[in-house]
Parts: structure tokens; C-alpha cells; sequence
């Protein structure tokens, strides 16, 4: 399987557009090779460099095995219009929060999930709360990584 973006190639700088130094809009994402079997996806966006331990920059589930793609600027809503339902981030905020690193170069790690069912989470959940309802039905999973500095 395979994630990427029109906007950053992999280890690429983030443009500042999708960060809070910008309009802190959601990058635009494609995906393709997933397994014929796969029901929905999943996505967590997070910085493992950040100073607490990583934070969380997007949670987003229950995405139908039909859409391959997330439109720049997916609207901060708990549920989406195409289906799928959007988790809390660690900026406490429903939806997409960019890059907003306090000091030196971070990575973003943008992972996709092909999973075999839905996860039955309601709108609003946390990246652990997406990860433990996951277990056992990752079909396949693939990443890309974005840096930025401020």
C-alpha cells in the first residue's frame, strides 16, 4: 500500500500553508495498492518529535474502502459528508491541526490503515482509542513523512 501527497514527496519539507503558520489547512492525500479485502481506512497524523512525547496532529476513521483520496482542506467536522468520522487531536480540537513546532526541524508521520471492518468508534475519538479498536484487523498499513521548522 502506498500514501502520498501532492503537496510533499516523502521526507519533503511541509509547505507552511499546511501548518499554523499558514492557513493550517489538511494537506491533500491519495492512496492506492491496499488489499482487495480492505472495508475502510484509517489515518493518524503525529510528531514523535515533539518535546512531551509525540502529539497527535490528526486522527481520521471509518474512511469507505471506495475513497482513495482526502481533498486539501478536509473541514474540521465530526463525521464526513463522503462517510468516515474525525478524532480528537492533542491540540484538544476535532479534525486536522498542522505543524506548529515550538523549536528545530520535526517530522510528521502521516500512517494509513487498511483495515477489514469499521472500527464502530463514535466521532471524537482519541489516537489510542483508534489504535487499541484497530488491533486485529489491520489488513495493511504504509506512511509518509513530512518535515517542518518554524
Amino acid at each position: 500500500m502506498e500514501i502520498k501527497s501532492t503537496a510533499f514527496k516523502e521526507g519533503g519539507m511541509i509547505p507552511a500553508k499546511y501548518t499554523c503558520d499558514g492557513v493550517n489547512v489538511s494537506p491533500p492525500l491519495s492512496w492506492s495498492n491496499f488489499p482487495k479485502e480492505t472495508k475502510s481506512f484509517s489515518l493518524v497524523c503525529d510528531d514523535p518529535d515533539a518535546p512531551m512525547g509525540t502529539w497527535v496532529h490528526w486522527v481520521i476513521y471509518d474512511i469507505p474502502a471506495g475513497i482513495t483520496q482526502l481533498p486539501e482542506n478536509v473541514a474540521p467536522q465530526r463525521e464526513l459528508a463522503r462517510g468516515g468520522k474525525q478524532g480528537v487531536n492533542d491540540f484538544r480540537k476535532i479534525g486536522y491541526g498542522g505543524p506548529c513546532p515550538p523549536g528545530g526541524k520535526h517530522r510528521y508521520y502521516f500512517k494509513l490503515y487498511a483495515l477489514d471492518g469499521t472500527t464502530d468508534l463514535k466521532p471524537g475519538a482519541t489516537k489510542e482509542q483508534l489504535l487499541k479498536a484497530m488491533r486485529g484487523h489491520i489488513l495493511a498499513e504504509a506512511q509518509l513523512m513530512g518535515k517542518y521548522k518554524r
